[in-house]
């Protein structure tokens, strides 16, 4: 069998981000065409955007502020009229910070996780989801985390944002299901990247397999970017079309504590 997505257009909310950039290049070798969205490394962007027409594959270019629904319908409509709409949206952007304890986390933390998590996951569901009914197939996919396993301390901000967009997509997938569309979540882990990549070549070390994180997992290793595109490609696929409200972990067997909380 193999994953199959000719035909089908994806678009990559946060697509510049370590992780995203490796859900767009596998979407298009899978024969996705892409949608690659960013917000502020327009480079980055523009070497997605080399590296899917690099495969044969349409690709498009939008910047957009996923936290501001104005943007979203505006990227909407870009989107329409230059690619059509698109068949898979991943939802994967969100606004990363410094964690802290409740009492010492600032108030405007939550109000952005909640405006990235759960505002960011319905303004994409309110803006494509339409067109995914009208055709009667189609696939919501939202990036969560292992984080919402474990709530640890300094964890509230960003768990309490995940939560509420677990909630979302969970009645999403009910509500949407007699339509065609599957909504699933990936919660990958402390995942391995190309920016550890470069570090660890530099230095001569493997953070993918050294340290108190890696040794705690059963597997002994960090996941890599590969393994969530992997899922994220499969369940944009066919071959996952009887799978929907599902919360899939990508984290070698966590959750556990990690390293940098130890």
């Amino acid at each position: 069998m193999e994953i199959d997505l000719r035909g089908k257009l994806a678009l990559v909310t946060g697509a510049t981000g370590r992780l995203g950039r490796k859900m767009v290049s596998t979407l298009a070798e899978c024969g996705a065409d892409v949608v690659i969205n960013y917000l502020r490394n327009d480079k980055e962007a523009a070497a997605l955007h080399h590296g899917a027409t690099a495969t044969g594959r349409r690709a498009m270019i939008v910047q957009a502020d996923v936290t501001d629904f104005d943007a979203v319908k505006a990227m909407q409509r870009q989107v329409a009229q230059e690619m059509g709409t698109p068949d898979i949206i991943v939802n994967n952007a969100v606004i990363q910070y410094s964690w802290k304890k409740v009492l010492e986390q600032d108030i405007a933390d939550y109000e952005s996780q909640w405006r990235s998590c759960v505002l960011h996951n319905v303004f994409m569901t309110k803006a494509f989801v339409p067109a995914m009914i009208e055709r009667g197939w189609g696939r919501v996919i939202g990036i969560n985390t292992e984080c919402s396993l474990q709530c640890w301390p300094g964890q509230s901000a960003y768990t309490s944002g995940k939560h509420g967009m677990n909630a979302v997509l969970q009645a999403l997938a009910k509500e949407i299901g007699p339509h065609g569309i599957t909504v699933n979540q990936v919660a990958p882990g402390w995942m391995y990247s190309d920016q550890e990549r470069a570090q660890d070549e530099q230095s001569g070390k493997s953070s993918q397999t050294s340290g108190p994180y890696p040794a705690a997992l059963p597997l002994k290793h960090r996941g890599d970017d590969q393994d969530i595109a992997n899922l994220v490609a499969f369940l944009a696929s066919d071959l996952a079309k009887f799978i929907t409200g599902a919360f899939i972990p990508v984290n070698g067997g966590g959750p556990i504590v990690p390293a940098w909380m130890q």
